[in-house]
């Protein structure tokens, strides 16, 4: 079931309710997209309806930031966990190795694609990693050569690693074609390898994780999160205001 969130819908539910109808999807392999959704997807989404479909037709659209799923409470009166994808990457694994699924990489860098595997090598040995793909930055993809990749491996997961809103569009522009389950994880990645170190847990729980990336990257951040974060709390206040 999904809620009307400002300007996308988005699942209710909890982790583990959605991990198995993720699995059945896998098993049965429904050509299918995750979009793991936060404040910045939200702002793009009202700003472009082109992008909010994109978002709205996934097959989940799970609330990935605080503000997303405290919004329920305020707006439907619901209380909902987060569902975030930098937890939601190390947890999927766990499932992954016990139904030994085949997965693979689309996105990050070669440097962050090799750490991934020898972390998936090390820890995970009922995993096959079929494909790490590092599209060309500045050049023509081959997309039609990816999904010949993943189609003949056999792949029943893909992780796709390119940010908000770039991997959303690519999902939505190609799953029909590829016959996985496609997840749009964004920063996730180069958090897992330990490239990138993640917020205390005491942060993430009181919603500053922003705050913590922001102190981390301050020149790349600081633009996004000004204008999001504003632009959020204005649309959040003006749907809040005319439900009442």
């Amino acid at each position: 079931m999904k809620k009307r969130i400002i300007s996308i819908d988005i699942n209710q539910g909890n982790k583990d309710f959605y991990e198995n109808k993720i699995i059945d999807l896998i098993d049965r392999k429904v050509n299918s997209y995750v979009c793991f959704s936060n404040v910045h997807m939200l702002v793009e989404a009202h700003n472009d309806k082109e992008f909010a479909k994109v978002v709205n037709e996934a097959t989940f659209a799970f609330p990935d930031g605080f503000p997303i799923a405290k919004s329920f409470k305020f707006l439907h009166k619901i209380n909902q966990p987060r569902i975030a994808g930098m937890d939601f990457l190390p947890n999927f694994l766990e499932v992954c190795q016990t139904k030994k699924y085949r997965i693979a990489v689309i996105g990050s860098t070669e440097d962050v694609l090799n750490k991934f595997k020898h972390k998936i090598e090390e820890e995970y040995p009922n995993i096959a990693v079929t494909a790490l793909i590092s599209p060309p930055f500045g050049k023509a993809w081959n997309n039609e050569q990816y999904i010949i990749e993943l189609n003949t491996t056999k792949t029943d997961a893909i992780f796709v690693a390119l940010g908000c809103p770039k991997q959303e569009k690519w999902m939505h522009n190609h799953y029909k074609q590829i016959n996985a389950m496609l997840f749009g994880i964004g920063g996730a990645l180069p958090t897992y390898v330990g490239d990138v170190k993640r917020a205390p847990v005491l942060i993430q729980k009181y919603g500053f994780e922003w705050l913590y990336r922001l102190i981390q990257e301050p020149r790349r951040m600081a633009k996004r999160y000004f204008y999001t974060n504003s632009k959020f709390l204005f649309l959040f206040l003006k749907t809040w205001m005319l439900k009442k």
